[in-house]
């Protein structure tokens, strides 16, 4: 029964891990693991099993693999909690809605000897929020949950110009937490946050300060709000609700849980860090990787090409422009052509070149080579079909690494003409 019940989640598993192929077989599994290749035992009612997961051309990361342990672990004990024959449907049904927000809270609860019961109450209380509406937008909040003393937490926000609201007596996140509609319309997740302990007691309320020089993307991505996380103890994380209604947890290091449209995903910098290596510098690779999660999470879409061959091969491929060849075109483009990720990032205008149609062309020194580029399909090497972007990215993928974001949010990684992960 345990391989039956399993079907039940293997689609929500293989979306977690950017559409690996996962299976669970009674037994030990021999085979080694590998580069793209992940095993990890389990034992249910005191029976081997033992969960594979494969995804070619891309190893499984540090936090992917923990991940996957802890979901293993909640699998087993969700199983073993159900004995009565005749109830198979009933616990598929509770272990579709429940497995991955309970892996979620004890991922983040960290200490395994302890209950996750007060995180988990957190996520459904932020589940249910972010199906919410006020006035016509979508309710926002966020929490700040420290791991270290509150000497030591209040050290930190002064240190960074922040302001810590204090509230006596504590308050516990309960289910009616967010009852009172100014809990998530004043404190919003953007700049206005709940800080609470790992037992969920609400000791504050978290004001930060405008940082100056703070980019649209460092913004969009949360990147002071890491920082205070980074700072605020071991297992220390940041929780939110979204201006597009998805849950956004925060980790250290830099890493984010996201629940999106009702299913929970990782972004993994070191998915694109390992996709990406020897085919841009290390320095242009965190710029570039954060720019593409604020792009899917503005809801724009975008297909980059990080080009391997010469100026003149690039000019082969070139069927047009999405701009035509006219002198203000001309002219704009050639203001924004080899300057780096870095820069145009820090001038507030890879954004608008990104959300803008047609290709985005770089080359492996981060540098722009080409924006609004229009491919010529017919260079593939193979059949090329699909709809427009996947047609330009599949396209362009012969021809060095490509990563395209979806107007609905999803960034798909690909090369030689094939998809290799999918996030979201």
């Amino acid at each position: 029964m345990p391989l039956n019940v399993f079907d039940a989640i293997r689609p929500t598993i293989s979306t977690l891990l950017g559409r690996a192929t996962v299976d669970l077989r009674a037994g030990e599994d021999e085979t080694k693991t590998g580069e793209g290749r992940l095993l990890q035992p389990v034992a249910i009612e005191g029976k081997s099993y033992s969960f594979s997961a494969v995804r070619q051309g891309l190893p499984f990361t540090k936090t992917e693999i923990q991940f996957c342990r802890e979901l293993l672990t909640a699998f087993s004990g969700l199983y073993s909690g159900f004995k009565l024959e005749g109830y198979a449907a009933h616990f598929r049904t509770a272990l579709l809605a429940s497995i991955m927000d309970i892996t979620v809270a004890r991922f983040l609860r960290g200490d395994r000897s302890k209950g996750f019961w007060p995180i988990q109450q957190l996520i459904q209380l932020l589940k249910n929020l972010s199906y919410q509406r006020y006035e016509g937008k979508p309710a926002t909040t966020g929490f700040l949950v420290h791991r270290t003393t509150e000497p030591a937490l209040r050290k930190t926000i002064k240190d960074r110009s922040h302001t810590l609201i204090p509230l006596q007596p504590h308050q516990s996140v309960t289910p009616t937490f967010l009852d009172n509609p100014l809990a998530y319309r004043f404190i919003d997740g953007n700049n206005l946050f709940f800080v609470a302990t790992i037992q969920m007691q609400v000791v504050g309320v978290l004001r930060t300060a405008g940082v100056c020089g703070q980019t649209d993307i460092e913004r969009l991505t949360q990147r002071e709000l890491f920082s205070l996380v980074r700072r605020s103890g071991s297992g220390a994380f940041a929780i939110t609700v979204n201006e597009v209604s998805e849950i956004e947890v925060l980790i250290s290091p830099a890493k984010l849980l996201i629940r999106r449209k009702g299913a929970w995903v990782i972004f993994d910098p070191d998915i694109f860090r390992s996709f990406l290596a020897d085919s841009i510098d290390n320095e242009a690779v965190d710029d570039l990787l954060w720019t593409l999660y604020a792009v899917s999470k503005q809801r724009h879409g975008t297909v980059i090409l990080i080009h391997a061959g010469t100026p003149r091969h690039l000019a082969t491929l070139k069927k047009g422009s999405v701009g035509g060849d006219d002198p203000i075109g001309r002219l704009l483009i050639s203001q924004v052509k080899g300057q780096t990720i870095a820069q145009l990032k820090q001038s507030g205008i890879l954004l608008r070149i990104l959300s803008s149609d047609g290709l985005t062309v770089l080359d492996n020194k981060g540098k722009l080579l080409e924006t609004g580029f229009i491919i010529d399909t017919s260079h593939a090497r193979e059949m090329v079909t699909g709809g427009g972007r996947t047609t330009a990215a599949i396209a362009a993928s012969f021809f060095g690494k490509v990563i395209k974001v979806s107007q609905d949010g999803p960034i798909e990684l690909y090369q030689d003409g094939k998809l290799i992960y999918r996030f979201g």
